[in-house]
């Protein structure tokens, strides 16, 4: 992949835009003109443009001298991808270990292949073939999960830096509970580690879209003094983030509550410990109690539902509706390698189906007041897990996952087209139905929705992240 392109001067796009507003609704606007100031903030847009407009509202702006980019028909833009849990070592690992449930999978596949990040060269070649295969899958925002290497662990956010993509980074945290070769030697050595990362990650050279990320792995693997310390961190830079893992296979519950038997369940394992608050992203939450629904509200921590990983290790299906009906933030996570691919389209559509599951197991009543629970999620519910309600988990709702004035551009370029090469997709261009030259709203709907269900990479055609072209179809060689 070529370095990122860097813009000097305003760039306007004009073409369809699809922009979510919230769990319920989204906004098709089949003719805008949206500009991005050489900052990479979205300037202005300007919504229900006829192409005999175009140059009057530039006119309008004093933007006629720009760089105007003019979609085809079949394309259109959404807000980037933001996926909110994924372990960039355990690519290698995709499509391995199906017969697996979690404990012993980590056992047998995972821990093994992140235990060759020991070595840093190794770490460089891996991560830097990874972080572009996730950049050209279309997420924008990405929470990493390394390995417990400070050093690997570096190397993957300086390549992330490099490549241009907004990203938490963590070195993992894990003391205790591990193969004998794959498991940190003291607790003061975790958190020296830990400190080592969050400063370095501080001292990356401009522009730098990548944060430190708290990382202890899951309440198993870490001591109670270990989660301790992390909590005392957090507690004192408030500006970090907390990842981990709740409640993601019932034999890893109940291996947790015999660790902490003072806890009243597994979220009150991460509560006592400062670790459980609004900066705290959790992965899965399958398998979390009423009582525990209640404290995460409480708490306004977030889940990250990662369904593709949650049915590939048996795992279970996250009530994503009743969360949401609890009003607790929920984006989504491809959780790789458990979950065997490291696109969010793939999230997005196992995601639909978990829904449904619950929806034919737990029906809503018809005289049920609930929004979500019980029922498929809609259209516009799965596009606002995969972007806005993955910025609302990130505490990033203010800069990304949406279009507005002063966000970051940080986008998709998308082609339903026939060209792009995908056999799953029928092209909007080969459909003559559809193929008409001013686009409505119906047809953008129909759009969008080919391109979750059926959509790939190669539909992703340009991967804008604060402004700059940093991956995408076009730009593979």
């Amino acid at each position: 992949m070529s370095p990122t392109d860097t813009v000097t001067q305003l760039v306007v796009f004009y073409g369809p835009l699809v922009n979510p507003k919230s769990t319920s609704s989204l906004l098709l606007l089949p003719n805008s003109l949206l500009a991005v100031a050489a900052n990479g903030e979205i300037d202005w847009i300007e919504h229900n443009v006829h192409p005999s407009s175009v140059q009057d509202v530039l006119a309008r702006h004093g933007s006629l001298d720009t760089l105007l980019i003019a979609l085809k028909h079949g394309e259109f833009i959404i807000p980037g991808f933001v996926d909110t849990h994924t372990h960039a070592p355990q690519v290698p690992n995709i499509g391995s270990g199906q017969q697996y449930e979690l404990l012993d999978w980590l056992k047998e596949v995972t821990f093994p292949m992140e235990a060759r990040f020991a070595d840093a060269d190794f770490a460089h070649r891996a991560y830097t073939k990874i972080v572009e295969r996730i950049i050209n899958s279309g997420t924008t925002t990405c929470c990493y999960y390394g390995t417990i290497h400070l050093e690997a662990t570096k190397k993957l956010a300086e390549i992330v830096n490099s490549y241009g993509q907004r990203a938490f980074v963590g070195k993992c945290n894990m003391d205790h509970n591990s193969l004998h070769d794959y498991v940190e030697p003291s607790v003061s050595s975790s958190i020296d580690d830990t400190n080592a990362l969050i400063s370095h990650i501080r001292s990356l050279p401009s522009p730098r879209l990548v944060e430190p990320v708290l990382t202890p792995r899951f309440a198993m693997s870490c001591s109670g003094s270990l989660m301790t310390q992390l909590g005392a961190i957090a507690s004192a830079d408030p500006s970090l983030r907390i990842q981990t893992h709740i409640s993601e296979n019932q034999e890893e519950v109940r291996q947790t509550l015999e660790l902490f038997p003072e806890a009243t369940s597994y979220a009150d394992v991460y509560d006592r410990h400062g670790l459980l608050g609004p900066r705290t992203i959790l992965a899965h939450a399958i398998h979390l109690g009423d009582d525990e629904i209640a404290l995460l509200k409480e708490r306004d921590a977030g889940v990250s539902h990662c369904p593709t990983s949650n049915f590939n290790l048996r795992s279970g299906v996250c009530p994503v509706g009743k969360l949401t009906d609890h009003g607790i933030k929920v984006g989504l996570g491809t959780d790789v390698s458990g979950g065997f691919s490291p696109s969010i389209l793939t999230a997005i559509q196992h995601a639909s189906i978990a829904s449904k599951i619950v929806a034919i197991q737990h029906p809503a009543e018809p005289s049920a007041t609930t929004s979500f629970a019980g029922r498929q999620l809609p259209l516009a519910t799965l596009l606002y897990l995969a972007t806005l309600g993955g910025a609302r988990v990130c505490g990033l709702e203010d800069r990304i996952g949406s279009f507005a004035p002063g966000k970051a551009f940080d986008a998709l370029v998308v082609s339903v087209r026939g060209d792009t090469g995908n056999p799953g997709l029928w092209g909007v261009d080969l459909d003559e139905a559809l193929n008409v030259k001013h686009v409505e709203s119906k047809e953008l709907e129909v759009w969008l929705e080919r391109f979750l269900f059926t959509g790939d990479d190669r539909n992703i055609r340009r991967v804008y992240v604060q402004g700059q072209w940093i991956g995408g179809a076009e730009r593979i060689r």
